[in-house]
């Protein structure tokens, strides 16, 4: 067994805290985690890391799963009410079907299929050529102004859907065609999606909650995609750095979509597309600086 990186295992460790953080904000999270590799970056191989920046998003989505059982698991139990042979009840549990969050869900499929065919077509070529810092800064200023822009609308103008059970399929597959453009690093493909369900007049709560939804099909997707394609080998040292990304970002995810779920209930998004103009324009000025 290889000796543990214990130096790659903190930098699995920051860049795990830095996915939880970003994941589910409006911040582009992929944009974040490969800022940070470019000025701390992981010893490991590129196809490794390529790897790592998509299983540890996994393990963020996890923790929205277990937040949001109640809401997305579209099974459920109560207790039967049939009376046996004595007349009383037998006290046995029966299943029930949550019909409503089937259909979201198959909404959410509706709503993925656009991106997956983005990703398959141009995946490969968006990691080669727009995953540097300059690319990710420039998209993190333009979202950052798009939503300090959809915001300032908004202000006059009340949400037609309240509920993420009241999304349609029209509006799903719109919504899917903003995650489109999460495809550039630095979107923020919760960002993507927000921006597009507010467009439409989908208000902030049950957009933030439609983008934990497509987040599990996506991810997981993303993942086994990944999985698939990986032709290296998981030794110990690789291991032991993907499981640090993986549970710290399932423990901070957890924290941040409470935070998310609190914070847009008495506020918009325009403080996180301030953050974004002012964190690109950082990263730009320090790429200005070291060159």
């Amino acid at each position: 067994m290889q000796n543990l990186p214990f130096f790659e295992m903190f930098k699995a460790l920051i860049i795990g805290i830095v996915e939880g953080i970003t994941e589910w904000l409006p911040v582009s999270s992929t944009g974040h985690m490969l800022i940070v590799d470019a000025f701390l970056p992981m010893n490991m191989s590129a196809e490794f890391k390529s790897l790592f920046f998509i299983v540890i998003q996994l393990a963020a989505v996890c923790a929205v799963i277990i937040l949001f059982w109640n809401r997305m698991f579209p099974f459920g139990f109560e207790k039967s009410a049939e009376s046996g042979l004595s007349g009383a009840s037998n006290g046995l549990p029966k299943i029930v079907v949550h019909k409503d969050i089937f259909s979201l869900w198959f909404k959410t499929v509706a709503a993925c299929i656009p991106g997956a065919v983005a990703v398959f077509a141009a995946d490969d070529f968006i990691e080669e050529h727009l995953y540097g810092p300059a690319v990710i800064s420039f998209a993190l200023i333009f979202y950052g102004i798009v939503f300090i822009v959809i915001e300032n609308i908004n202000k006059k103008r009340d949400a037609r859907i309240n509920d993420v059970r009241d999304i349609d399929y029209k509006t799903a597959l719109i919504i899917g065609l903003f995650q489109v453009l999460s495809i550039i690093p630095g979107t923020s493909r919760s960002g993507a999606t927000i921006i597009g369900a507010l467009l439409i007049g989908v208000s902030r709560t049950a957009a933030a909650e439609f983008t934990f939804f497509l987040a599990v099909p996506v991810m997981i997707g993303s993942s086994l995609l990944k999985l698939l394609k990986y032709e290296g080998s998981l030794g110990g040292a690789e291991s032991a750095v993907l499981a640090v990304g993986c549970i710290t970002a399932f423990i901070v995810s957890l924290a941040a979509v409470k935070f998310l779920m609190s914070y847009i209930k008495k506020h918009d998004f325009k403080l996180f597309g301030f953050y974004r103009i002012a964190f690109g324009a950082a990263v730009l000025l320090l790429l200005g600086f070291i060159r």
